[in-house]
């Protein structure tokens, strides 16, 4: 008679992060720490809309970075990828000349693809005629090229794919990218998420839906996640990457493991189309399964990176959420008050830093938390990180659509 599979963690054994927290994992970890406000102005991209403050990374050079005969062919939701993946993958220690290439799979999340290419060559289309639209247009646009892209760069020939699940998106990669290890299909996968969307027709959009935050003369101020004052989201660019292997193969070559993926579970809402179940109900069910999975109980749980968005509604519903499933032992943090929202990209990003803070025992704090909302019953840490050792952590991530998906980490 058959039984519950045994749990498995897949082995984080390198991480890259291109956020507006820092270029390269050690900066962007460094001033998630310090949490001393929103990486958020003005973005030149955004002018002559009045929603024209985000996250956007102004230090990050796609030319000096990889070369300027490969940047005029992608997208910056490429570019960025692409930079990650190479940072990981040098953390990870693995020589690309030297892999299976068949075995070596490639699994980024995505929200909405190349809208500054598509913005860009609709303006040529209306101005010059379709004789000058770029003939680079479709591979820069669509979602999958990031996936796509980073195989070509390193010669990883196995699975190959994009998760398009919103705001989770980066979340669903990471958990599909252990299933393939788990299952056998891959000894090595690149995953995480990428997102390049501060564009005119995209912020206008979320303007429009009134889920942004109103807070533009200050924008060092404008995410604040469960925060009594919180008024919506700062909107983001960003991507993160991480290496993941067995954990046998990644002990027999000495590498470094900074965290174990040791839960993944997903979920609907089948609720509404932009608003979350407002007790969480379907979020509940990704976070039950991912205990299983894990074969942990609620009370193993030390910490939830939260995806706490600093919106009035994501955040009460995420909060019930984990009252209701976690009781209020977890310490709670959200770098959101910091990176603002990279939406596709978030729960990569989430995803990296919940994996430092396993291995390192440090939870950030959440930036501009002044005043913890009442209605919001849990230990959300604020004004100063906290230490002490995290054997356990979960890392939310809920998307448009009523998609939940949720890892689960713990020390190797």
């Amino acid at each position: 008679m058959g039984g519950a599979a045994a749990p498995f963690g897949a082995a984080v054994t390198g991480i890259g992060m291109v956020t507006p927290a820092g270029v390269g994992t050690e900066a962007a970890w460094e001033r998630i720490r310090a949490a001393e406000g929103t990486a958020a102005g003005r973005v030149p991209a955004l002018d002559g809309i009045p929603a024209d403050v985000g996250c956007w990374i102004p230090e990050f050079d796609a030319a000096a970075t990889l070369g300027r005969r490969k940047v005029w062919r992608l997208d910056r939701s490429t570019q960025l990828a692409l930079a990650a993946a190479a940072e990981a993958l040098a953390d990870s220690g693995l020589d690309p000349a030297t892999w299976d290439d068949a075995r070596v799979g490639v699994v980024l999340g995505n929200g909405v693809g190349g809208t500054a290419t598509w913005e860009k060559n609709h303006d040529v289309l209306r101005e010059r005629g379709p004789e000058k639209v770029s003939a680079m247009l479709i591979p820069m646009l669509i979602v999958n090229m990031s996936a796509g892209y980073i195989a070509m760069e390193y010669g990883a020939r196995g699975p190959n794919f994009v998760t398009a699940t919103a705001c989770a998106s980066g979340t669903t990669a990471v958990g599909a990218a252990r299933d393939l290890l788990r299952s056998g299909a891959c000894d090595v996968v690149i995953t995480g998420g990428t997102e390049s969307c501060l564009t005119p027709s995209i912020i206008a959009g979320f303007q429009q839906m009134g889920v942004l935050s109103n807070r533009r003369d200050d924008p060092a101020a404008s995410s604040r996640p469960f925060d009594a004052h919180r008024d919506g989201f700062v909107p983001a660019e960003g991507a993160a990457v991480l290496v993941l292997e067995r954990p046998e193969d990644a002990r027999a070559r000495g590498a470094r493991i900074r965290a174990l993926v040791s839960g993944y579970g997903a979920s609907a809402d089948a609720y509404n189309a932009t608003a979350p179940d407002p007790e969480g109900a379907g979020a509940e069910l990704a976070l039950r399964a991912a205990l299983r999975d894990a074969g942990l109980g609620p009370d193993a749980v030390d910490h939830v990176n939260a995806h706490g968005t600093s919106t009035p509604l994501n955040d009460l519903a995420e909060a019930r959420l984990i009252r209701r499933v976690l009781g209020d032992r977890p310490a709670v943090t959200s770098v959101k008050g910091v990176t603002g929202h990279a939406l596709g990209a978030a729960g990569a990003i989430e995803a990296a830093v919940t994996a430092l803070t396993v291995e390192q025992g440090i939870i950030p704090p959440t930036a501009n938390l002044d005043s913890l909302d009442p209605a919001i019953e849990l230990d959300v840490v604020a004004k100063a990180e906290r230490t002490g050792p995290v054997e356990a952590a979960v890392s939310n991530s809920f998307g448009f659509g009523g998609q939940n998906a949720v890892l689960l980490m713990t020390r190797p």
